[in-house]
This record gives structure tokens, sequence and C-alpha cells, in this order.
């Protein structure tokens, strides 16, 4: 949907108009989001958002059927987003999960709320101030359950997605050395991609 979104045509009809305006909606809270974080960060307001961490947005919708026997499956397995972070619209049947200190604690939905995931991006620039999430999502019996991921990424455009991102300097230090190399979006995201999601950080291979 970012920074190039699709000709309106190409949208469902009976999604068309939703899709277009929730897009933009979601886009406008990254920004505050990106504003806060920077803040916290002892940095400028603007900083995460003038290095590109909003510039581009994909959307992707996932269903998933009632499951017959959900304890024998996962509706996705464990896994961290690629992202700098995800915004999710889940609805009101639950099954994520997020891994806190080795423990799978469940995110109950709250009706009209969203889920913040930090994502690998953003622990690479921030150099572990902040974590991305491990986080999956069961089957249930009950269903179809029906989410909506938003990843801050820009990583399907190639010509925008050639930018450097490392450790960012202002928060480096003899005492913070940098824990991860200077990588673009496209590769890591392709390392991403080639890994699967196997549970395993695709951090782990962009440590210095």
């Amino acid at each position: 949907m970012a920074p190039s979104p699709p000709d309106p045509q190409e949208l469902p009809v009976v999604r068309r108009d939703i899709i277009i305006e929730f897009s933009n909606k979601v886009m406008e809270l990254g920004q505050v989001l990106l504003q806060l974080l920077s803040e916290s960060l002892g940095l400028d307001p603007n900083y995460l958002r003038d290095i590109g961490c909003a510039k581009g947005l994909c959307m992707f919708a996932n269903y998933y059927p009632a499951c017959p026997e959900p304890d024998l499956t996962l509706g996705t397995s464990s896994h961290t987003d690629s992202s700098f972070f995800t915004v999710l619209l889940q609805d009101q049947l639950g099954g994520l999960q997020v891994l806190y200190q080795n423990q799978w604690i469940e995110v109950t939905p709250i009706h009209g709320a969203v889920v913040v995931n930090m994502g690998d991006l953003i622990q690479l620039i921030t150099n572990d101030r902040f974590i991305s999430v491990h986080h999956r999502a069961l089957a249930k019996a009950v269903g179809p359950r029906i989410s909506m991921a938003c990843f801050f990424r820009t990583h399907l455009i190639p010509m925008e997605s050639t930018a450097i991102y490392g450790p960012i300097k202002e928060l480096l230090s003899e005492e913070y050395p940098p824990i991860y190399r200077e990588t673009t979006v496209r590769d890591f995201v392709s390392h991403f991609y080639s890994k699967g999601l196997n549970g395993v950080s695709a951090l782990e291979h962009f440590k210095i």
C-alpha cells in the first residue's frame, strides 16, 4: 500500500474503499508510533520517520478456517516479523500468542484495539533496545478466524529497498558496541524468506 499504492481498480470492489481508508489510518498510526519510539530512545521525534521506517506498508489478510483437530496443528508457527514493526487487527476469536520468559502467553482480543509487534529491523537499528517479539497463531475449532497484518517495510519495491540500515550511531558507545552489521531491507527480507518460519530469528545471520 506504500510507497506505491495499487491501482484502486485492482482491489475487490466490495472492499476497495475500506482497504484504502484503513491503510491510510494505519499509516497515520505508524507515524505517531515512530515519534513515540524515537522519543523513548532519546532521539529527535522525527528520527525514525526520517530514516524511512514508515516509508513502506504491506498489508496481508489472514484467513484461518475452523480446524476439526486444532491440537494437532498450528495456524502459523513461531516466528518474528521482518518489518520495523507490525500493526495487527484481529477478530474476537483470539489465537495469537507471544513468547514471554519462555512461556506462550495468549493475546486476548480487545474490541477496537490493535496489536503492535516490534519487528526484526527495529531490533537491528536500535541495537537490541527494542526486541522483536516471537509469536504464533493457534488453530481453532471454531472459525473462521480473520486478521489483518500491516507490516511497515519496503522490501517489495526493489528501488525502495537499497537504503542501508545498521545500529543507530547515537545509541552506540564503548559500553554498547554494535551487535549487528549493516544491511539493506531487501537483503534482510530475502534471508528471512529463504530460511523459512523455523523459529530462529533472521537476526542471527546479521550478528557481528
